[in-house]
């Protein structure tokens, strides 16, 4: 966002940048990674449930988090970005808008459920109901007694997201600067790993490791906070950064996105090993990936979705089966895996005894049950209101579920 950030593409360095998109304007390598995404987010709070060999997902399944933040910094910031390069301003109640749209009527309609139904609860404790209607339970929730909806944390970061980056946007643009652009985003990563070792030295060694208040603390005071889990998402917006103001530098990755897969996947290696023993130890390895850890496992990602995102990655050209519907239903997936999973279990105790791999198929259904009714039920109904508001100048909301990684 400069004058020598912003300039207008040229031609020649836009030809090079050849986006994978297939029929209805979809982003086919960005399905795929969208569906990676959600798969190993409900792997992961649904492991117990599932028979053993699904026990890995525990340790690692909370990375497609991580991989949403990234898709959700690069696809936000294109659009707030693309304006500008434009020589158009930000329209901060049109995006807010959009953004309200996008988000609340699903999410406050399985909040109303959670009020009003108990036993829809996968947990029986519930953290207060402001906290949720103020977007701050990832700051305030008392892990140990209040699990239930705990997982809207990363949806409480998205929207201070939505909230702050058009700020920052506008603040950065009146007096553009390549340095102070990238000086703001330096900054926040600084500001993540500041805190995250503030809180390894000053909460987590007093608890010693291999006990549960250390676990707790870790959730409460690394893993959910969101000045502590920014990396993804500012990953993201340097990469709508390039794509917009820099389309050449962005060409000359995408010629090798091959090799910018292979590069991404060693760096999400490196932070496997890491991230490895992240709750049995707070030295080594594992105090590296509470201070560093994050952001290394979002450049990687970073990676898989601007390789994704060219047509000459063989990851892009994949036309996985099934990867358009959970793209499409991720957000309700999201929003409601957990209550649907909690609910086949209470109904069919012998159906869903963990040890059986005839769990899998019935868990599997019923989320998708229960995330396809939100969908067309509540979801897919206000984007289509949304829409006919603004007279139809946006994507169908099948396309936009799929392109946009809202939590």
């Amino acid at each position: 966002m400069s004058n020598s950030i912003s300039v207008a593409a040229n031609p020649a360095a836009r030809s090079v940048d050849r986006p994978a998109i297939g029929s209805a304007g979809r982003l086919a390598g960005l399905d795929n990674l969208r569906a990676v995404a959600i798969l190993a987010v409900m792997l992961y709070h649904l492991f117990h449930l599932l028979p053993p060999a699904f026990a890995v997902a525990n340790k690692f399944g909370w990375m497609g988090v991580d991989l949403f933040f990234v898709l959700s910094g690069y696809l936000i910031g294109s659009q707030l970005l693309k304006p500008l390069q434009q020589g158009r301003g930000v329209a901060l109640l049109d995006f807010y808008r959009r953004r309200a749209y996008r988000i609340l009527p699903a999410y406050l309609a399985v909040l109303a459920i959670y009020a009003l139904w108990p036993f829809w609860r996968e947990q029986p404790g519930m953290s207060p109901l402001w906290e949720f209607l103020t977007f701050t339970e990832n700051l305030f929730v008392d892990y140990t007694k209040n699990a239930a909806f705990s997982h809207v944390w990363s949806l409480c970061i998205e929207e201070h997201f939505y909230l702050l980056l058009p700020l920052m946007v506008l603040w950065l643009s009146r007096k553009p600067s390549a340095r102070k652009t990238s000086a703001a985003l330096a900054f926040f990563v600084v500001l993540g790993v500041a805190a995250r070792s503030y809180a390894l030295l000053h909460d987590l060694r007093p608890a010693g490791p291999h006990t549960d208040r250390y676990s707790v603390l870790y959730i409460e005071r690394i893993y959910y906070p969101t000045w502590a889990r920014l990396d993804g998402l500012l990953a993201g917006v340097a990469l709508a950064l390039m794509k917009i103001f820099r389309p050449a530098w962005w060409g000359a990755m995408a010629r090798r996105a091959n090799a910018l897969l292979v590069a991404g996947s060693v760096l999400v290696g490196i932070s496997i090993w890491l991230f490895y023993n992240r709750f049995g130890s707070d030295t080594g390895a594992a105090a590296a990936s509470t201070v560093i850890g994050f952001p290394l496992l979002s450049l990687g990602l970073a990676f898989w979705v601007l390789a994704a995102a060219d047509a000459r990655c063989w990851f892009a050209r994949c036309r996985v089966p099934g990867a358009r519907l959970l793209a499409m239903l991720a957000f309700s997936l999201y929003l409601t895996h957990k209550e649907a999973a909690h609910l086949a279990h209470a109904w069919f105790p012998v159906a869903t005894d963990p040890q059986r791999w005839s769990t899998v198929p019935i868990y599997a259904a019923s989320c998708l049950a229960v995330a396809a009714l939100l969908y067309y039920a509540v979801e897919r109904p206000f984007l289509l209101l949304r829409d006919r508001r603004e007279g139809g100048r946006h994507p169908s909301p099948d396309v936009e579920a799929r392109v946009e990684p809202a939590l």
